[in-house]
C-alpha cells in the first residue's frame, strides 16, 4: 500500500513472509511477499476469506510470530533488530485486540488484574495500577465494580471491551485489531465500532484492523488491502477501492455485499470452486483457479503490481499494458 503524502510511515512492511513447516515436505504459505505502509493517525484494513493469512500477517508485524523473511519497521527501526530496551519500549507502543475476548482474557484473572498486568510489568505501583485501570474501564465503557469480576460474569460485547482496556492501559500509539467484532452480535459490533473510532480520535491513535467484513472495513478504513492466499491482489484507498474495484476477486467480494435496498438489483459475481490449500498453491496467479477472467499467462506467471489510479494498485494480468500492445 503507498500513499501519496511523502512522510516517514509509522509502520512499514517489507516483502514480509510467514511460513510454517506441516510436515517434511510440506509448507504452507500463509503470508507471501507483502509490502506495505502505514501512516500515522490512519486506518489501513486488511480484507479476505478466511485462512488467507490476515491474521498472521497482524500477529507477525508486532512480533507474536517470527518472520520467515522480510522486515517489519516501526518508526523507522527493524523490530526484528531490537535490544532489550528497544524490545520493551516496543511492546508499549503497539498492541494488539483479538478477535474472541473470550479466549484471549484469562479465566482465573479478574478484570483489575487483567488490565492492570502490563501497567505493573512497566513498573507501575499497585495503587496507582488500580487507579489506572479504573480509569480505563470508564473510558470504554464500564465502571469501578466490575474490576473484582472474572470475564466468564461478562457479556460478549463487555468482553471485548475489556480486551480494548488492555490494549489501551500502557498508552499504545498503534493497534492491531483482529476481527474484533467478528464475535458479536450486529448491534453490540456497532457500539464497538464507534467506541474504537472514539479512541482513535480521542488518543491519536493509529490502527492496522482485520476484517472478512467489508460493510465494517468500510465503515472504519482510509486505505484497503485485499488479501488473497498469502499475496495482495488489490490495495487504495476506500472509496476507489469500493466504488472501483479493479480485480476479479475484489468484484466478487463486494458484489455479495448487501445493501439496505430490497427493491435494488445487482449482479452476483459467483466464483467457482474452493480456495486452494495455502501449502500447494497453484502456480501463476493463485486466483487463476477461480478467475472468470483466467488468461493463459495467468497459470504459469505470478502477476506485476500495477497502478490503474493515482495510490489505486492491482496484481493483474489484465492491466499489463505491454501485455495488451503485443496481443493487439
Amino acid at each position: 500500500m503507498e500513499n501519496t503524502e511523502k512522510k516517514q510511515p509509522l509502520v512499514q512492511v517489507k516483502n514480509l513472509c510467514k511460513y510454517f513447516e506441516i510436515s517434511r515436505k510440506e509448507t504452507l504459505k500463509a503470508v507471501d511477499d507483502l509490502t506495505f505502509d502505514i501512516y500515522k493517525g490512519e486506518t489501513v484494513s486488511l480484507v479476505g476469506e478466511s485462512g488467507c493469512g490476515k491474521s498472521t500477517t497482524g500477529r507477525t508485524m508486532i512480533k507474536l510470530y517470527n518472520p520467515t523473511s522480510g522486515n517489519v519497521y516501526y518508526d523507522g527501526k527493524d523490530i526484528f533488530k531490537y535490544n532489550h530496551a528497544e524490545q520493551k519500549e516496543f511492546c508499549k507502543k503497539v498492541q494488539m485486540i483479538f478477535q474472541n475476548p473470550y479466549s484471549s482474557l484469562n479465566p482465573r484473572m479478574t478484570v483489575k488484574d487483567i488490565v492492570g498486568e502490563g501497567l505493573k510489568q512497566h513498573g507501575m505501583s499497585t495503587k496507582d495500577a488500580d487507579a489506572k485501570v479504573e480509569q480505563l474501564l470508564a473510558t470504554v465503557g464500564l465502571n469501578k465494580d466490575h474490576m473484582s469480576r472474572f470475564p466468564h460474569e461478562f457479556s460478549g460485547g463487555q468482553r471485548q471491551r475489556i480486551g480494548i482496556a488492555r490494549a489501551l492501559a500502557v498508552d499504545p500509539k498503534f493497534i492491531v485489531c483482529d476481527e474484533p467484532v467478528s464475535a458479536l452480535d450486529v448491534s453490540v459490533q456497532a457500539q464497538v465500532l464507534n467506541l474504537l473510532q472514539e479512541l482513535k480520535e480521542k488518543l491519536g491513535l493509529t490502527y492496522f484492523f482485520i476484517s472478512h467484513n467489508l460493510n465494517v472495513v468500510y465503515q472504519v478504513s482510509d486505505r484497503v488491502g485485499v488479501m488473497y492466499l498469502g499475496n495482495f491482489v488489490e490495495v487504495g484507498e476506500k472509496e476507489k477501492i469500493y466504488s472501483n474495484p479493479m480485480h476479479p476477486y475484489t468484484q466478487a467480494l463486494l458484489s455479495a455485499v448487501p445493501v439496505p435496498d430490497p427493491t435494488a438489483k445487482r449482479e452476483r459475481i459467483l466464483l467457482e470452486g474452493s480456495i486452494p490449500s495455502a501449502h500447494k498453491p497453484p502456480t501463476g496467479c493463485k486466483f487463476h483457479t477461480r478467475c472468470p477472467k483466467c488468461m493463459e499467462c495467468c497459470k504459469t506467471q505470478a502477476p506485476e503490481r500495477y497502478e490503474v489510479d493515482d495510490g489505486h494498485y492491482v496484481y493483474c494480468h489484465l492491466y499489463d499494458k505491454e501485455r495488451r500492445k503485443q496481443q493487439k
